[in-house]
């Protein structure tokens, strides 16, 4: 109830935008998770072709995100929000029509250069109509987003019954619905007429240091975030030796965040003391979460009861991360005009896709570092390492006054727990 009295305080237009980030992953996750298998065991591609695929999706996507912010900028968010769920729909529909090596490409590319459009422009949006309720807008567009991703993978189960074709349509059919939802229904706003070219632009957000020394310091935060699909997995299956034993690590992050990502953001508003303060509090949480399965890692055998450290490890990741999150998208924007807010979301989210692409490399060679008799703690302290240095850069930020300061709202009554 918490949640939906916060929801109904702000503007139709976020409260549409929240709604939109739960069908974006739930459409999403009904589909990609399965897309893998699909590609190998239906069609019979190689390895090394389902790779290519796979990594198309990702590269269009995180190579293009600094595009679709300066689209947001230049031609409104609104536009950009339903090109990309537009684009995404016809991607989905082709992973459902066309076998052939061509269009899987074509459908990859088109996949993620939908991402990269609509992710900075929904955030470009929601930073414009929260106005000072920045952060508790965020947490609440986390939680609609966990929602989705846990409702995702589900109803895809499910539809794989029927094939994998049916899943892949239901997931364009969403976006579909989605595209025409924001059609209708998400306001037009003014657009400032651009001063300068879009080099320019990209130039003046890449040169304010204050901005790029805050989005390196955020390295260790996507880094961390990756190892939930990459490390925790893998302890978790080491563990127990049962593969549904990862399914637990999702369930209880997502149950944590649902219960506790607003009331968290809320008690820290109130709180007050710098949002860099909790930015780097939030990174040192996370960084912990890795010390409880290192603990476990080097144990041997099998057992049900293994799975407890790297549960509890998952839980101080998500907890880290929901303190931090918030506050950081909240920032994001605040460190330049106004006018540049999607240029901002964009060339963030590129530095933090090259951050997650980075920190897997690294952590696989450490895991297969460990599984070639190396220390089993090897991954999970390179972890706690880059999130501990996160976390230091970001306190040396917040000490020199070099990130934005920002005001703190007091939550709403209506909503207050």
């Amino acid at each position: 109830m918490s949640t939906l009295a916060a929801v109904r305080g702000f503007p139709p237009a976020v409260r549409l935008l929240l709604v939109n980030q739960l069908g974006v992953n739930t459409g999403f996750y009904l589909l990609i998770p399965y897309l893998a298998t699909h590609l190998t065991d239906d069609l019979g591609l190689s390895a090394a072709l389902v790779g290519l695929v796979l990594g198309l999706r990702n590269l269009s996507q995180q190579g293009l995100f600094l595009i679709g912010g300066s689209a947001a900028d230049r031609l409104g968010a609104r536009g950009v929000i339903i090109a990309g769920c537009g684009l995404r729909t016809l991607g989905f529909a082709l992973f459902a029509l066309g076998d052939a090596l061509p269009v899987l490409i074509a459908a990859s590319v088109l996949s993620g250069l939908a991402g990269a459009l609509f992710n900075p422009a929904v955030r470009t949006y929601v930073a414009q109509e929260a106005g000072e309720r920045k952060a508790e807008a965020f947490a609440l567009f986390n939680v609609f987003a966990t929602a989705g991703a846990l409702l995702g993978p589900l109803l895809g189960g499910l539809l794989l019954f029927g094939g994998f074709r049916a899943a892949a349509l239901t997931a364009a059919g969403v976006f579909a619905l989605l595209t025409l939802a924001q059609a209708a229904a998400l306001p037009a706003r003014a657009v400032p007429r651009p001063a300068g070219s879009v080099l320019g632009d990209w130039r003046e957000v890449a040169g304010n240091r204050r901005f790029a020394a805050f989005a390196l310091a955020m390295v260790g935060m996507y880094g961390m975030e990756s190892q939930l699909y990459l490390l925790l997995p893998h302890a978790a299956r080491h563990a127990t030796g049962r593969a549904g034993a990862v399914g637990l690590l999702f369930a209880a992050g997502t149950l944590a965040n649902l219960l506790f990502q607003l009331r968290l953001t809320r008690r820290l508003c109130a709180r007050g003391g710098g949002r860099g303060r909790w930015i780097a509090a939030g990174l040192a949480v996370s960084a912990l979460g890795f010390l409880p399965p290192m603990y476990a890692a080097g144990a041997a055998g099998e057992h049900p009861a293994r799975l407890l450290p790297v549960l509890a490890g998952a839980l101080l990741l998500h907890l880290g991360l929901m303190t931090a999150q918030p506050f950081v998208l909240e920032l994001v924007p605040a460190f330049g005009r106004a006018e540049l807010t999607g240029t901002s979301y964009g060339l963030f989210y590129a530095v933090s896709g090259v951050a997650a692409a980075g920190a897997g490399t690294g952590v696989g060679w450490a895991m297969d570092t460990a599984a070639d008799g190396g220390p089993a703690w090897l991954p999970y302290a390179c972890c706690t390492t880059l999130g501990l240095a996160s976390a230091a850069a970001v306190t040396l930020l917040h000490r020199r006054r070099s990130l934005p300061t920002a005001p703190y709202p007091q939550p709403s009554p209506s909503g207050a727990r």
